[in-house]
């Protein structure tokens, strides 16, 4: 199966006062259709930016000096989205990929009502008659689970916050687009709205057939809505493999550290750990492997590179030169 997007030695930068800092570091890895990546690990390890740079939404600061990010259509023709001219640009959005942005809060107009918000988006991308928008978002609306007189009648200050993440998700889906990136789309919603959103987006991911990138710290949701997993630290990604092979048997221990800091929802609560320290300054990267400071298995060898991924499984990555003496006790998380 070919792969619908493609990331090659993709580097980010921000330019700052002191100096360009490097928050994305030669990420490479491959989005497949229907395919629901999880990009996890702590915050400030880039795993936003990469989710930004991947539909060229960085902010006004962040740039790409290098590297590629390729698309594959739907009449299979392949495009560089990093080479693509604004108003190339500006169609592939929505319509081949779309964002669903942290803070369900805050990413709604407050002065307009949801149906007037979606139907500015509908007429930004196609020409339609007023009736066959409307249609279009009472059908979207209806989709997520939401009763379309009233949510499209409402201003956002009148929707809980798990309304309003279904309104993003609606929105997302609008054109129909074959990729969705979600950036902590749970975020300050409580435990149970948690679960009915990853329900739905389950149940949408298997009846429209389109591919997610997840962007969460949080670990269980990652493990349950993900196929693969990979973890993100200082900037790279350390390990990337199928989600049993993540949470049941990780090969770097920055993966392992995380989900030793995990309570699992049932039986004999474990002693928790955490990772001691705090992940390096992107300013000022220690030589060698950028987690040796905070390991347990670090060695000597370990100051003197950082290491490449390399395969420790069939379809299993990690970036650790002693990968095959990192343990993890299995349990459910």
């Amino acid at each position: 199966m070919e792969p619908i997007l493609s990331v090659r030695d993709l580097v980010v930068e921000y330019r700052t006062s002191v100096g360009p800092i490097r928050a994305v570091r030669g990420v490479s890895f491959d989005l497949y259709p229907n395919e629901c990546l999880a990009l996890v690990g702590e915050s400030g390890c880039g795993k936003t930016t990469l989710g930004l740079a991947l539909l060229r939404l960085l902010p006004k600061l962040g740039y790409t000096p290098s590297g590629s990010v390729t698309y594959r259509r739907r009449d299979g023709e392949v495009v560089d989205l990093l080479r693509l001219g604004r108003e190339q640009l500006r169609r592939f959005r929505w319509s081949e990929a779309a964002m669903v942005f942290q803070g369900a809060m805050n990413s709604l107009n407050p002065v307009l009502r949801v149906g007037d918000q979606i139907h500015d988006t509908i007429r930004a991308h196609e020409r339609a008659s007023r009736f066959a928008i409307r249609a279009r978002g009472r059908e979207v609306l209806a989709k997520v689970g939401l009763d379309p007189d009233r949510v499209a009648s409402a201003y956002p200050h009148e929707l809980s916050g798990g309304m309003k993440q279904r309104v993003l998700i609606a929105m997302s889906l609008l054109l129909e687009p074959q990729i969705l990136v979600l950036d902590e789309p749970t975020t300050a919603l409580d435990i149970l709205t948690q679960r009915s959103i990853v329900d739905l987006l389950h149940e949408l991911r298997d009846r429209l057939g389109f591919a997610m990138v997840f962007v969460s710290h949080d670990l269980p949701l990652a493990a349950d809505l993900a196929d693969r997993v990979a973890t993100m630290y200082a900037g790279r990604i350390v390990e990337l493999g199928g989600v049993r092979d993540i949470f049941y048997q990780p090969r770097h221990p920055y993966t392992a550290g995380l989900l030793s800091a995990v309570p699992p929802v049932r039986g004999r609560l474990p002693d928790l750990a955490s990772i001691p320290g705090g992940p390096p300054s992107l300013l000022d990267l220690p030589d060698g492997c950028p987690f040796a400071a905070r390991c347990g298995y670090a060695e000597a060898d370990c100051g003197l590179a950082d290491p490449d991924l390399a395969e420790v499984a069939d379809g299993h990555t990690a970036a650790c030169l002693h990968s095959e003496r990192v343990t993890f006790e299995r349990r459910a998380v």
